[in-house]
């Protein structure tokens, strides 16, 4: 199956109204992470709230207001050792959650611009043509993969 031959939409599905709305990520540092994505990413935080003793804001692409990443910190999170990958295929040896995807329109450029702000850079630009995507991934300070893709032509 092609990403630009997809079938036709299940319009009697029960479930016909779903649409992505954020991923969440627990942080042990919640102001620095908020830090991280403004500044590495040029999120903007367009939520700060508090909730059961944690803080938590919606932190958003600069021109995308129907995305967010939910940023939960506070409390007294168990911190759960993250291995640190020698690249991308060592990090797709353990099961479970694994990343979130961001499209750019040019992933060389993001990667360089985030390579100058200090981002640890996963994985160099590469392209999935069977997806007809160019494809990079980074991680946050807390080592949360970060998938960058670009839709090719």
């Amino acid at each position: 199956m092609s990403l630009s031959n997809l079938p036709a939409h299940n319009t009697s599905s029960p479930f016909a109204s779903i649409k992505g709305d954020h991923v969440a990520v627990r942080v042990p540092d919640f102001e620095s992470a908020k830090r991280w994505y403004v500044e590495k990413l040029d999120f903007r935080v367009t939520h700060e709230w508090r909730d059961r003793g944690l803080q938590l804001a919606y932190v958003s692409p600069a021109m995308d207001d129907h995305f967010y990443v939910e940023l939960l910190g506070g409390g007294d999170p168990k911190p759960i050792p993250k291995p640190v990958y020698a690249d991308l295929g060592d990090s797709l040896r353990l099961a479970g959650y694994h990343h979130f995807c961001l499209n750019v329109h040019d992933v060389n450029a993001a990667i360089a611009e985030l390579g100058r702000r200090g981002v640890t850079i996963v994985t160099e630009p590469f392209e999935v043509h069977v997806i007809s995507r160019r494809l990079a991934f980074i991680a946050d300070p807390f080592g949360n993969i970060i998938k960058l893709a670009q839709v090719l032509a």
